[in-house]
């Protein structure tokens, strides 16, 4: 069930998706547990979640599957069984306790769980199920991104939105949003996505580090002439002011290393200059360029050498 993303089509790309998708979760019965899991499971993996009315973990667990299987994209599918309705299929499979959820591929029980657990061990899960295979979701996120940093903000604004629409709290796609949208420097529409977002949304380590985006991108938009800011430390190399603009026009004109070494060195020649504006401006570089960056990680152990030596 791929996803076709070309942000140059007026049809949401997504929808061809939508209507698989009202199949992916389904309640089933005694009678049909054969047609619904074991027949469905030789041609894609089906998650059997076993729960009660009464059962409170099962109201936490159960909406937390329906939406990884949904992000999935088709690469599962969703059974639900009630053991009130059907005892006699929990107790075939041995069901003590609810929730309980067994994964089916090719006719055959391969893993499960019981009781609820966090949303990261959901997504092993299903990891475990499909092989790792990339579901259409991020396959849209990895075109996006692939855009962004080809430097055409609508494109990937396009790509990442249909995403959003298809997804609603898929943060990476909000986040790659902003940062699509500052990239095409309309900062206050950048500004009000973030704003419209609930605290526990912008709480989001990957919605911190678009903020951080946006807030680098409009103070590019200040940035004088870069050559006048190195012939100004040319003349007086503490000239703290020009250091901070000129490393901020280095990162903004796509030279990350040389602007994060531009901020050490004033780091270590004033530590608290202007409320410790060096280190701030070199966080929010690492937020920006993530935490799994080799630079960002070079970075962080040069900057921690110099604050505690």
């Amino acid at each position: 069930m791929p996803l076709i993303v070309d942000p140059s089509q007026t049809q949401d790309p997504l929808s061809v998706t939508n209507a698989g998708n009202a199949d992916l979760v389904k309640h089933s019965t005694t009678q049909d547990f054969t047609t619904d899991v074991i027949e469905a499971s030789r041609s894609t993996p089906v998650i059997v979640d076993f729960w009660a009315p009464w059962c409170g973990p099962c109201k936490t667990l159960g909406p937390m599957l329906e939406k990884a299987v949904q992000r999935a994209g088709g690469l599962v599918r969703m059974v639900k069984i009630n053991i009130d309705e059907h005892p006699a299929l929990a107790q075939q499979l041995r069901v003590q306790s609810v929730p309980t959820v067994f994964a089916f591929k090719n006719g055959q029980p391969v893993d499960g769980f019981a009781g609820a657990i966090p949303e990261s061990q959901i997504k092993s899960f299903i990891d475990r199920l499909t092989q790792g295979a990339a579901s259409p979701i991020d396959q849209a996120l990895e075109q996006a991104q692939g855009a962004l940093d080809d430097g055409d903000g609508a494109g990937a604004e396009s790509i990442f939105a249909q995403v959003a629409a298809h997804d609603p709290g898929n943060v990476k796609a909000i986040a790659g949003m902003v940062r699509a949208i500052a990239l095409q420097k309309d900062f206050p529409r950048a500004h009000a996505l973030i704003g419209g977002l609930d605290a526990k949304a912008r709480a989001q380590a990957d919605i911190g580090a678009a903020l951080s985006a946006l807030e680098l991108a409009e103070a590019s938009e200040n940035i004088g002439d870069l050559g006048a800011l190195e012939a100004r430390l040319n003349a007086n190399a503490n000239d703290h002011e020009a250091r901070l603009e000129l490393a901020k026009g280095l990162f903004a004109t796509a030279q990350p290393e040389r602007a994060i070494d531009t901020l050490l060195d004033l780091l270590a020649r004033d530590r608290q200059w202007n409320e410790q504006a060096a280190r701030k401006q070199l966080i929010k570089i690492f937020d920006t360029l993530g935490n799994d960056d080799p630079r960002t990680q070079d970075g962080r152990r040069r900057m921690s050498s110099i604050l505690f030596s």
